[in-house]
């Protein structure tokens, strides 16, 4: 799919969630139809997905935490896809340098660290090793609560 300047227009309205398809057709001087069709398809094609997001600093008893992680082999993909799925994770990247991941994992007073690394990624037979960095404090960071 090719994602063309009204697309992008449409997206970067959308960041608020609950703006109306016809207030965004008005603001671009295109129909609410044409909105609502591209949006369909921005989301059908997984390019998109309107969300609430929230900011963790905001909400008590949550920490954030950036996870490196170096894996044995190189079934990275396959890795990384079964580590998005665990509790706590909100994202997995695939990236250069010294590790092969870098996660972000969302804790709670109940669900901490040392469960995330006891019950989670100790299942994981091919992490050679991992870093953890907390979060003191973040800026621009909005996350779907995932927990």
């Amino acid at each position: 799919m090719v994602i063309d300047e009204i697309n992008y227009k449409i997206m970067k309205q959308l960041q608020d969630g609950r703006k109306s398809y016809r207030e965004i057709a008005k603001s671009l001087s295109i129909t609410e139809n044409t909105v609502r069709a591209r949006v369909k398809k921005l989301k059908k094609e997984g390019i998109f997905s309107i969300t609430g997001l929230v900011n963790p600093d905001k909400i008590p008893d949550h920490t954030i935490a950036f996870v490196g992680v170096r894996i044995k082999n190189l079934s990275i993909l396959s890795q990384a896809e079964e580590i998005s799925k665990m509790k706590g994770v909100v994202s997995v990247s695939i990236v250069t340098g010294r590790y092969d991941l870098m996660m972000i994992v969302m804790f709670t007073k109940e669900f901490g660290l040392l469960q995330f690394y006891s019950d989670e990624l100790s299942n994981i037979s091919d992490v050679v090793s991992v870093e953890t960095f907390i979060a003191y404090e973040n800026f621009n960071l909005n996350l779907p609560y995932i927990l």
